[in-house]
Formats: structure tokens, C-alpha cells, sequence
């Protein structure tokens, strides 16, 4: 896929993966819708970012986890820029808990943000997507979902979920030509990740990346970029985690 004048929405745009995704595909040409909840500062910068590249930029506030905001998200990313041709859902958040510990309403609230709001934005997106019989849609899982991590139950089901909602999605659209992808972090250097003990941050350099660093959000969305330009990939699931995930415990 082109980039130049293509439209694309990104939930969780405002700030960390979402931001840097919405900022490189400004930079290949595209015109960007950023979801967040907040019109905050963050929001702020990330719209003149994208707006000092020479694209338009529209700020749509919704809290996706609800299905009539993400309706309207993509609703109004269409109004607004005149369609929509790639879709990238990077709200979420960390969803803690232990299986005896975690409140049904946290395991669903996991649920509502990962994986709900995705069916709700892609039923919403492909109606547009189908007559131009081109799009793009990238999901974003985590190493997570292939590992074993106990105090985050939630999150990991989540997280794993997604690659299999990523093929299932792929193989119905396949045939309009919407390639749906999914992109797997590791440890990216994030505010999800900055508030990290010491001792945590040094045992994730020294023991458990190969690479012994973390990535960085602009590497993530150099990822997302490709994936989304890249006409013959679909429905496949890219790690990107330093080789977190080939090492042996």
C-alpha cells in the first residue's frame, strides 16, 4: 500500500506505540486520526507533530472500550478526512491480577479494551475498506500472550487472544484485500515500562533480552509502517522483542 494521502485511524494515537505509529505514517505521507481519551498535552504535541510533516491530523476523544465510541471513532475519522484505509488499534494498558485475586470487572475491562474494541473498530472500518478493495489493519499483541507471566492473568489472555482475532480477521478480508497484521512487542521503553524497579530494569537487560537493551517506540512503529505498505503479508504476527522470546529460562 501507498502511504501518500492514504487516511488511517490509531486508537491509543496520542502517546507511547500509537504516537510514534501515527507520527512515521504521517512522515510516509498519510493523513492521521489519533484516539485518545484526553485532550491533553500529549495529545497536543503528538497532533503538531504530525501537522508540522504537512499532513492533517484530527483528534477524535473516545474511550474505545465502549462499542458506540468506537463506532464513532472510525464514524468520525471519515467525516473528517474523507474515508479511511488503515486502521490501528494500540489503546490498551497493563490489566494486572492473580486468578483468585482479579475482579470479574477487571477481567472484563481487559477484554473491553483489547479485544472488544477491536470488533467493534474493524466492524466499523471494513464497510469502507471493502469498495476501494484495499486496506490495512494492525493489531497489537505482546510477548505477553507467549509467555508465562503470574500476576498478570488478564493480560496475558488478552494479549494472546489477539494474534488468533488477527488471523481469524485476516482470512474473512482477505478476499477484499485487507490485509489484517499483528505486531508483538517486548519490553519497549514506554511509560508502561518506566516506572520499573531498578533491579527489574537491570534483570531485563542482563538475564532476560539477548540483546541486553529494550526497543524503542520508533522501532515499533518503523514495524507497523512496513506491515502496513507490505501488500503480500497478511495475517501473520511480527515479534519484535530484542529475542526475548527464543531464549530458554
Amino acid at each position: 500500500m501507498e502511504l501518500t494521502d492514504k487516511v488511517a485511524l490509531i486508537t491509543g494515537g496520542t502517546k507511547g506505540i500509537g504516537a510514534a505509529a501515527a507520527i512515521e505514517l504521517a512522515r510516509q505521507g498519510a493523513h492521521i486520526a489519533i484516539n485518545g481519551r484526553h485532550d491533553d498535552d500529549d495529545a497536543k504535541a503528538t497532533k503538531k507533530r504530525i501537522e508540522d510533516l504537512g499532513r492533517n491530523c484530527e483528534l477524535i476523544l473516545a474511550d474505545v472500550s465502549e462499542p458506540a465510541e468506537a463506532t464513532r471513532s472510525v464514524t468520525e475519522t471519515v467525516e473528517r478526512l474523507g474515508g479511511i484505509d488503515i486502521l490501528i488499534h494500540a489503546a490498551g494498558g497493563l490489566v494486572p491480577g492473580k486468578l483468585l485475586e482479579v475482579s470479574p470487572e477487571t477481567w472484563m475491562k481487559g477484554f473491553d479494551i483489547h479485544i472488544h474494541a477491536l470488533f467493534h473498530l474493524a466492524r466499523a472500518a471494513v464497510p469502507h475498506m471493502r469498495p476501494k478493495k484495499e486496506g490495512a489493519i494492525i493489531t497489537i499483541s505482546s510477548t505477553a500472550g507467549k509467555l508465562a507471566v503470574h500476576t498478570h492473568i488478564p493480560y496475558q489472555t488478552v494479549k494472546g487472544a489477539i494474534p488468533h482475532m488477527t488471523r481469524a480477521l485476516a482470512r474473512e478480508l482477505a478476499e477484499d484485500n485487507i490485509r489484517v497484521n499483528c505486531v508483538a512487542p517486548g519490553v519497549i521503553r514506554t511509560r508502561f515500562h518506566k516506572d520499573m524497579p531498578e533491579e527489574v530494569y537491570r534483570n531485563n537487560l542482563d538475564n532476560r533480552i539477548p540483546l541486553h537493551r529494550e526497543g524503542t517506540v520508533e522501532q515499533v512503529a518503523t514495524l507497523i509502517a512496513e506491515l502496513v505498505k507490505n501488500d503480500y503479508i497478511c495475517g501473520d504476527t511480527v515479534t519484535i522483542d530484542g529475542g526475548l522470546t527464543m531464549r530458554i529460562p
